[in-house]
């Protein structure tokens, strides 16, 4: 089922392939996601850190196409899950089936389900009940799926990019703490630019009359990935920013220190998978700009995406119209940097 796996050219010096063929992948989904670069990008950034993603947005802004649009451009397995009421764990992890052997006898067979892929998108997400909702959570965080007490390994590269619509309230469920807690980053998504939809416009147009006539450009290996990956784990963080990364984190835990606004704010902060996020994600925006070591600048152009799913919001400022984001804004600014 996985591709093969196809070794990256040679360059003239090192780390220049992987980094060559990942902004390759970006620039090529950003031809087709028009207007949403900061998306691709944070899409990205989530495949580099081995993390999981999700996409939250009305209808119509493209998110199920920028994650298609991924898929088909890089050396992967893809797989689609339909998130529905009717739906049991079983058809996401895959379950057992009895084969008989023609002479009374038999033996159980596991069947992968959908889950075994490399990109697995979890469309609307919300649409089915915490039963099915947890069928997610091994194998988000483990990386395996246990049935009838068998452990079976995902691909060596496995995301979860689930999408979810934040208006339809009838029918779904909310994400219980633990699953929210098990992605990387959660990404907003709004309209395009008046510019942006207008070739939007001409784009499908093209495409529904039949695009280019040349052929596609080779998929982009797999081997990139974990070669951009073990660059990643090389980028360093002075001790400034690690004790950045974790202070925003305490800032979130311990609100009362930070001023009567925060204190009132924020009922639960983020957990230590937050720093974690910080951390994975800042060295992949140092490693994206050619840098080999993370600035204050690199965790905070990630931080809103990274704790906006994992600080939990008190009624008072809910009934004030209080924004998560207006949360980690206050933060960031009250936060400073060790000199």
């Amino acid at each position: 089922m996985s591709a093969d796996r196809a070794e990256p050219e040679g360059g003239d010096r090192p780390g220049r392939p992987a980094r060559e063929a990942i902004l390759d992948l970006q620039s090529r989904v950003n031809q087709a996601i028009i207007g949403q670069e900061r998306v691709v990008a944070r899409l990205i950034a989530a495949l580099l850190a081995n993390g999981n993603v999700l996409i939250e947005g009305l209808p119509g802004l493209a998110k199920t196409r920028a994650i298609k649009s991924l898929a088909q451009n890089l050396e992967a397995d893809f797989s689609r899950i339909q998130f529905t009421p009717d739906l049991l764990p079983s058809d996401v992890t895959g379950g057992e089936i009895y084969r008989s052997d023609g002479q009374g006898g038999g033996t159980f067979e596991f069947r992968q389900g959908p889950v075994f892929g490399n990109l697995v998108l979890a469309d609307e997400i919300n649409r089915a009940p915490a039963k099915v909702q947890s069928a997610l959570l091994e194998a988000m965080e483990e990386r395996q799926v246990t049935v009838a007490g068998k452990r079976y390994k995902l691909p060596d590269l496995f995301m979860v990019l689930a999408t979810e619509n934040p208006i339809e309230q009838e029918g779904t469920y909310p994400l219980p703490e633990a699953q929210m807690d098990r992605f990387l980053m959660h990404v907003h998504i709004d309209y395009p630019s008046d510019v942006d939809e207008v070739k939007v416009l001409r784009l499908v147009r093209e495409e529904n009359a039949g695009g280019s006539a040349s052929a596609p450009p080779p998929k982009i290996p797999q081997q990139a990935i974990f070669d951009a990956r073990k660059e990643i784990d090389r980028i360093t963080s002075a001790e400034a920013i690690e004790t950045y990364m974790v202070g925003l984190i305490a800032a979130t835990r311990r609100p009362s220190e930070y001023g009567d606004k925060l204190k009132q704010w924020i009922a639960i902060g983020a957990s230590p998978r937050g720093s974690l996020a910080l951390d994975r994600t800042s060295r992949v925006q140092a490693w994206l700009q050619g840098r080999d070591y993370v600035v204050p600048e690199d965790v905070q152009a990630i931080a809103h995406d990274c704790l906006r799913h994992r600080i939990s919001l008190s009624y008072e400022a809910t009934a004030d119209g209080i924004r998560v984001d207006d949360v980690i804004d206050e933060i960031i600014r009250q936060v400073a940097v060790a000199a």
